[in-house]
């Protein structure tokens, strides 16, 4: 797909950084939880802005995390407007396949986002918490859309108003430039700087859903269900969940009515 409307790009928590998934609710609600930092980053003062490095103690999440990891620093990316203190819509990406697909998106084109959650009941306390209700899922009974275990579910997007992208051999986009679009996004926060593509989106557009978006079939979350295989570019065969994915206009319409519908 040469020109697509939508990109969808797994991004959040996973059982590799921090090695929880973040919650989705019987109800399809949800808890949006950022990975650590893994790169280096430079001292605030050399920051574009004047902000600290947020951390896991930072977050507002109706859960608690475990209490090593309070304090190490998030990757807030993607940031939305009045989501863990954040006010603009902005995204970057270190990574050739990711940033070639998002590389096409124009004005008004939509990129999606999307993570593995575990279903988990309202009212859980965090992985590793002790008391209240903290284990698995079991016992539950979910909308018939949610997998069991965890799945793959669309969670928010930004509405796309300006992308920079590298040029010929470029490893990263110019930090100037990048710095003057989206002076608070976090790969400008590390050293070196090294996204390879920055979005930047409409405040108003821009956001979480109320409600996710499942990608997974009900039976099994990693079964790719329909909005995966009919209707984007991968096949849903194989991890399907970690790859981007692309959507033509019918599609995009389509993910957007479902989005409303919530």
């Amino acid at each position: 797909m040469t020109d697509p409307r939508a990109v969808a790009v797994n991004v959040a928590a996973n059982t590799n950084q921090p090695d929880f998934r973040g919650p989705v609710y019987p109800d399809g609600s949800f808890a949006y939880v950022p990975i650590p930092e893994s790169a280096a980053t430079l001292p605030r003062e050399r920051f574009p802005v004047d902000e600290p490095l947020p951390t896991y103690g930072d977050l507002n999440l109706p859960f608690a995390v475990p209490a090593d990891l309070r304090e190490t620093p998030v990757h807030m990316d993607p940031e939305f407007p009045g989501v863990h203190g954040r006010d603009r819509a902005t995204y970057g990406d270190p990574h050739g396949v990711k940033a070639g697909r998002i590389a096409g998106l124009e004005p008004g084109d939509w990129l999606f986002f999307y993570a593995t959650l575990s279903l988990r009941p309202h009212g859980w306390v965090g992985p590793g918490e002790t008391g209240g209700r903290d284990a698995d899922a079991g016992g539950l009974d979910p909308d018939d859309d949610i997998a069991p275990d965890w799945g793959a579910y669309l969670f928010a997007g930004i509405r796309v108003e300006r992308v920079l992208a590298v040029g010929d051999g470029d490893r990263a986009v110019d930090r100037d430039a990048a710095a003057a679009l989206a002076p608070t996004n976090a790969h400008l926060k590390r050293d070196p700087f090294d996204a390879r593509v920055v979005v930047a989106g409409d405040p108003t557009a821009s956001g979480l859903f109320e409600r996710v978006v499942p990608l997974s079939t009900p039976e099994a979350g990693a079964d790719a269900n329909r909005l995966v295989t009919a209707l984007s570019s991968d096949s849903g065969k194989g991890p399907w969940w970690r790859r981007p994915m692309s959507f033509d206009a019918d599609a995009t319409e389509t993910l957007l009515n479902r989005v409303e519908r919530g």
